[in-house]
């Protein structure tokens, strides 16, 4: 059953106009007045829901059930990720959200190649949320993962953080699996460097403030694969998967 993301107050027996984006897809899957589509708007739970009208630039639809179903990792995953080069971060964000992140942040770091900022960093944050909702509706996710507004690494570290840090980097004795196997299920923030990695003076910053220093194993792994690399090993560990 197609799913769709719809950020409004649900219920049983509202009838509904569908949001652009969705009434867009509608007609680009072909669906008819009379099909059911699922519909969630973040707050948990899903709603069943029959198309009354279907027309080119519009769609409506009426809710008939209601599902508390509930997909979330039972412990929140944090993703800070320093900014790579290309595309990388569209793949990232969407890997990420798959495996269960609840929350992304974009860290510019030292040696990131990529510099966001004024209405370029805007429009990424538009796009990178786009594909948070769009991954969610096909992952099957009732919650959308929270994205935060680009920060600068030093005064991203600076900030008091709730959850434990934990510092991806190939200096560490002990490995992310290794740990998360002695250890109970809880609440981290992961923090995967750029292309090269954070500079020996961030990670050390990021060590005096308290975040553990783990790695990945005995191979250096590129940006973009260690972040849902560790993702996966903590599913694994910890269960979600």
């Amino acid at each position: 059953m197609p799913r769709f993301y719809c950020p409004q107050p649900l219920a049983i027996g509202l009838h509904l106009d569908l949001p652009d984006t969705v009434a867009h897809h509608v007609n680009v899957v072909r669906l008819a007045p009379g099909d059911a589509i699922t519909l969630f708007n973040g707050e948990g739970g899903e709603y069943t829901a029959v198309l009354e009208t279907v027309e080119k630039r519009r769609a409506s639809a009426t809710i008939k059930a209601y599902t508390p179903l509930d997909t979330e990792l039972p412990y929140a995953i944090t993703l800070a990720q320093a900014l790579p080069e290309g595309s990388k971060m569209d793949w990232i964000v969407e890997k990420a959200v798959e495996l269960g992140t609840a929350a992304v942040q974009p860290l510019a770091a030292r040696r990131c190649v990529v510099k966001l900022a004024g209405d370029r960093a805007e429009k990424k944050l538009s796009h990178w949320q786009g594909i948070i909702i769009a991954a969610s509706e096909q992952c099957g996710r009732n919650r959308v993962a929270q994205l935060a507004p680009v920060a600068d690494f030093r005064d991203w570290i600076s900030q008091q953080d709730l959850h434990r840090r934990v510092l991806l980097t190939p200096r560490a004795t002990q490995s992310l699996a290794d740990w998360a196997r002695h250890q109970p299920p809880q609440a981290l923030t992961i923090m995967v460097g750029p292309e090269g990695g954070f500079s020996d003076e961030e990670e050390d910053a990021a060590m005096a403030r308290g975040a553990l220093a783990l790695s990945m194993g005995p191979r250096v792994l590129r940006t973009e694969t260690a972040a849902l690399a560790a993702i996966a090993a903590l599913n694994a560990a910890w269960g979600g998967m």
